[in-house]
């Protein structure tokens, strides 16, 4: 999740599509905060880890 939203702020930088640019800031802090969820031990979903 974190490099796909970073692969599509790149893109939406460099193509100058500010949807790509908000979808990728949208997948890379949702895609840092179950990653930092999973490394504290925190169930989501019911399981230990989001993958």
């Amino acid at each position: 999740m974190i490099v796909l939203g970073v692969i599509l702020l790149i893109i939406g930088f460099v193509t100058g599509i500010s949807i790509l640019w908000t979808i990728g800031i949208i997948l890379a802090v949702l895609g840092l905060i179950l990653w930092l969820l999973g490394a504290v031990g925190h169930g989501i979903a019911g399981r230990t880890h989001y993958w």
